[in-house]
């Protein structure tokens, strides 16, 4: 091994900073809150972007004139797939580098090809044309490029402000940056979009990004590596890749809670990508009113879950030091029959309780994935602990949640148009302007088949949680042993 490795105390290289105690976390309490709020914002913008696709959906899809699938590919593999990639070299590269420097470059960066998606329009070169379809994807692979040096720096930055004790907590309150991010692509780009265009609403959302990524640099402080931790824990002050990835492969609970928040993010992404489509084919809300009368308050009651299982672990980790992976277990399986009931009513406001509660229900598994991937290994491991943990359940759970919703909704209605005598029907006719100029027993047939279509695809996808939650109720069988921060 060409890395040297010492017993060190938490603090040990804080010159001028003696006064502080390592046991309580880095700096003091309103810093961290400060910094806490920062990353949290970072996180919030994170998701905004991310997730703006499936609030213009209503709009920009008949637009575009692609499938369900497409869709699926558009919102999902293509985003993931560079997400995934780029994310384990950025976090190795973090493991010894400045984070907050890296962290701020990758702001700006995703927040740019985020602005830029709004102005795809098809390209000519030379006898080929690009297709805006086409360009607007690799704007999304240029955003997820950018998001790969996110989320696994701002969890080591958190676990180096925090000690152990404090950690679920904020790492669950940090975890609320997904649904908050969620919600605020809905209050703002929706009604942007009813008022002005799917294309405002990218340039609009993207743009601020910039000005976060300054905040960031100038007022957030690079904390020492592994300075929250308890006295006398081994640390390197460098790891290779081979050694960092052979500490986690040893770890047999981060294994078995990566593979229920992989079926956790499958499920999720794959119905949040498609909540607006269903509730505007279902129920014809527009993108604006899908936006704020069903996401928005999805997104609140989904924080709401992530943020209290994080503090209710940490209330109980006196008693049970597993009741982060019980509690999300638990939780993602009550979950079911609440999508059940959302996914099969044909009352809004009956949709809207049901997506609610399960909502409410199983978000708590993110402050689960994001506690017990940092607490199972060593300080120098963190940030690429998240960033193989990331890897998978993005580009399982993200890259084909979206898609298989998609591939599954257009061959539901494919069957469906078929068996109501239509097997010439087109998804894309069905939606826009192409429905006005059908004939009558042709829009009846979209009338059946384009909602019920996405609507069992819904419900069939909702039921897996329940796997994610046995598996997280089998991870906490093996926490205890793992931990390595308590």
């Amino acid at each position: 091994m060409a890395d040297t490795s010492a017993t060190q105390t938490p603090g040990a290289n804080m010159a001028g900073e003696s006064a502080e105690d390592p046991e309580n976390g880095y700096r003091t309490p309103g810093y961290r809150r400060y910094v806490l709020n920062v990353l949290l914002l970072i996180f919030i913008l994170n998701f905004m972007d991310r997730t703006l696709l499936a609030v213009v959906a209503p709009q920009m899809k008949p637009e575009l004139g692609i499938s369900d699938t497409q869709f699926g590919l558009l919102t999902g593999f293509g985003f993931a797939l560079f997400f995934t990639v780029v994310g384990i070299p950025l976090a190795q590269f973090a493991e010894t580098r400045n984070r907050v420097q890296i962290m701020a470059v990758c702001i700006a960066g995703w927040s740019l090809m985020t602005a830029a998606c709004g102005l795809s329009t098809e390209i000519t070169i030379g006898s080929i044309t690009i297709g805006v379809f086409w360009v607007l994807l690799v704007f999304r692979m240029g955003v997820g490029v950018g998001e790969a040096g996110c989320v696994p720096q701002a969890n080591s930055l958190i676990s180096d402000y925090f000690p152990p004790k404090a950690r679920p907590a904020a790492l669950g309150y940090f975890g609320m940056g997904v649904t908050l991010g969620t919600m605020f692509a809905n209050v703002i780009g929706g009604p942007i979009t009813d008022a002005f265009g799917w294309r405002w609403a990218f340039i609009i959302l993207g743009l601020p990004g910039i000005a976060v990524a300054l905040l960031l640099k100038r007022t957030v402080e690079e904390p020492p590596r592994g300075y929250s931790d308890p006295k006398g824990t081994t640390r390197r002050e460098k790891v290779r890749f081979s050694d960092g990835l052979r500490e986690i492969m040893s770890k047999r609970s981060f294994w078995s809670m990566t593979a229920a928040a992989t079926i956790a993010a499958f499920c999720g992404y794959a119905v949040s990508s498609f909540q607006s489509l269903f509730v505007n084919r279902t129920f014809g809300l527009t993108a604006g009113e899908a936006a704020l009368y069903i996401n928005v308050p999805v997104a609140i009651a989904s924080s709401l879950g992530a943020a209290g299982t994080g503090w209710l672990a940490t209330r109980l980790a006196s008693r049970s030091i597993t009741a982060i992976a019980w509690l999300p277990g638990i939780g993602m399986i009550v979950c079911v029959p609440f999508y059940i009931w959302a996914f099969s009513t044909n009352n809004l406001w009956y949709a809207l309780a049901g997506l609610c509660l399960g909502g409410l229900s199983k978000y708590g598994y993110l402050a689960a994935q994001y506690s017990i991937g940092q607490g199972v290994v060593s300080s120098q491991t963190r940030a690429l602990a998240t960033a193989v943990m990331l890897f998978v359940i993005n580009l399982v759970g993200y890259g084909f949640g979206p898609l298989f919703i998609g591939v599954l909704s257009d061959f539901l209605f494919t069957s469906q148009v078929a068996a109501l005598g239509a097997p010439e029907l087109t998804r894309q006719a069905c939606e826009g302007a192409g429905l006005a100029a059908l004939p009558q027993h042709l829009r009846t047939v979209c009338g059946i088949a384009h909602p019920e279509s996405l609507q069992d695809s819904l419900l069939i996808t909702s039921c897996i949680y329940a796997f994610g939650g046995l598996l997280f109720l089998l991870t906490a069988r093996w926490l205890d042993r793992d931990l390595v921060a308590r």
